[in-house]
């Protein structure tokens, strides 16, 4: 049995699981790995909230002061350790792996993490300010905390949109000075699409390979992906996060003169005005009240001419329209899949977004629809009618066990079969 230690790590947070594998099973890919514990260190700073789950059961929680990444790393060791030491184990990693947004041209695939990845890590956090530098603080701390002799895997949210081809991944700007600088599309959430994908054919028991799907990555951070035979064609995020969907604080799609309107007009530099769309836009700045959905339906409720209520029907028309890009892109699906922490939990946005799509074949089914929320990770659930000839299901969306596979694959099985 191997042991994988996977990390994912935001600005001000670090969600972590142990992932076993058994090296007789084959390829990550072909076997079912075993969840021993799983646990988090939300909001780092002086109440950090702690928690470690063992086989699905709470056996860890407290507040305390967790001051730096490092910090919540040796927290994470210290319940992994004081845990395995009651079962009467020792506790051991053979590998670990971590979530990394941007991996731009360099990183097509999982990498091995050296002094040189770092360095292009944090080169790359330019592209995704907001992301690159939460995981490179996660990165730093475990190497702190573990030491060196564990080995340890970057894998890239950009990866899985790799296959995405010229026609849909390039921006019609000049095209040597494109390439020069690396612009094109790049797509994020990758993780997370793969994830709803594979989670999708394992429910309905057949191979991606035989499948059209449109992914709905839909939380704070909102993204939409087109898959074909398991490759992603196209989706919706572009050279940085910023692009598509309208999100929680990002603008999503935008005409780039508005940038120098509002240098000009607001006095604003551009580096003011990124942040501005980046962190003041989508439903927060809509609204002018909240980045939360709930609270956004709550607000709109009896209020169809508020600015909540218009936050709220931008977010729905706006993934409505891309499903319908993404049924021309594939010509037609089999399947549309909820995601994310909206995508998840949110019946109500779920039912607004199909509203008045039954001309593609999509039909939801109110009973379903309201019953599947809060799935477990890995799971899915259909909430479309049983004949309508698009499916619609939710799935529980799990990164950690598509990182802790990549891991796997590239350190524990990989050199064993060379």
């Amino acid at each position: 049995m191997k042991t994988v230690l996977v990390i994912n790590s935001g600005s001000s947070s670090l969600k972590f699981k142990v992932v076993e594998f058994s090296e007789s099973a084959g390829a990550a890919d072909n076997q079912q790995p075993g969840i021993r514990y799983d646990g988090s260190v939300e909001e780092i700073g002086p109440a950090a909230k702690q928690m470690l789950r063992f086989a699905g059961k709470i056996v860890v929680q407290s507040t305390g002061t967790v001051s730096t990444h490092t910090e919540a790393v040796q927290r994470m060791v210290l319940m992994l350790e004081e845990s395995s030491r009651l079962e009467g184990r020792d506790f051991r990693i053979d590998a670990v792996g971590h979530r990394v947004v941007h991996g731009g041209e360099q990183f097509q695939e999982p990498a091995v993490i050296d002094d040189d990845v770092v360095a292009a890590i944090i080169r790359l956090g330019e592209l995704a300010p907001l992301h690159n530098p939460g995981s490179m603080a996660g990165i730093e701390g475990a190497r702190i905390a573990l030491g060196s002799d564990i080995p340890m895997v970057a894998v890239f949210d950009t990866a899985f949109h790799r296959s995405i081809p010229p026609r849909a991944a390039t921006y019609a700007i000049d095209l040597d000075l494109a390439r020069k600088h690396g612009i094109h599309r790049y797509g994020f959430h990758g993780i997370a699409h793969a994830s709803l994908a594979g989670i999708y054919a394992a429910a309905v028991n057949r191979p991606l390979a035989q499948l059209r799907l449109i992914t709905l990555q839909l939380g704070n951070g909102c993204s939409a992906t087109a898959i074909d035979r398991g490759r992603s064609v196209d989706t919706s995020m572009g050279f940085t996060p910023l692009e598509g969907l309208v999100m929680g604080t990002r603008s999503g799609d935008l005409d780039p003169a508005v940038v120098r309107h509002l240098v000009r007009k607001e006095g604003l530099s551009v580096d003011e005005v990124e942040r501005l769309l980046n962190e003041r836009a989508g439903l927060l700045g809509v609204s002018g009240l909240s980045r939360d959905m709930r609270e956004l339906l709550d607000a709109a409720e009896g209020k169809p001419d508020s600015r909540a209520a218009l936050a709220v029907d931008m977010f729905c028309y706006r993934v409505r329209k891309y499903i319908g890009a993404y049924l021309a892109v594939l010509g037609g699906a089999d399947a549309l899949v909820f995601g994310g922490g909206i995508g998840e939990r949110s019946a109500v946005i779920r039912a607004r977004i199909c509203e008045g799509m039954g001309w593609c074949g999509i039909r939801l089914d109110p009973l379903r629809n309201e019953t599947a929320v809060g799935l477990a990770p890995g799971q899915a659930m259909k909430i479309s009618e049983e004949e309508a000839p698009l499916a619609c299901y939710v799935a529980g969306v799990d990164e950690e066990i598509e990182i802790a596979r990549a891991t796997f694959d590239c350190v524990v099985k990989r050199p064993s079969s060379e």
